[in-house]
Parts: structure tokens; C-alpha cells; sequence
């Protein structure tokens, strides 16, 4: 737990000195949609590990 609270803090210091505030939204929405897409992306992946699709 100790370390996802780094990455939060990590995270949250990245943006305060960011100017202007569009930029920062828009680095964040990023963020967010890359994480996003990376979880389907692992869920896809296991999915067909665990349920014997070939690749």
C-alpha cells in the first residue's frame, strides 16, 4: 500500500508548478486514458491466457 501511495504523491507533485491550468486538465485526462486502455489491454491478455485462445 506504501507504494501506490508514492506513485499518488509522485503524481500529484508533477502537476504543481504546471501552468496553465488547460495543460495540466489535459495531462491528466491523458493519464487517466492511458491507464485505462492499459488495463484492457491486460484484461484482454489474461483472458485469452486463461481461457486457452491461441495467439
Amino acid at each position: 500500500m506504501g507504494t501506490l501511495l508514492h506513485f499518488k504523491d509522485i503524481y500529484v507533485h508533477a502537476f504543481d508548478e504546471c501552468k496553465p491550468a488547460y495543460v495540466v486538465l489535459f495531462l491528466k485526462g491523458y493519464a487517466f486514458c492511458c491507464a485505462l486502455l492499459w488495463l484492457v489491454a491486460m484484461y484482454a491478455l489474461f483472458y485469452r491466457i486463461f481461457t486457452g485462445f491461441e495467439f
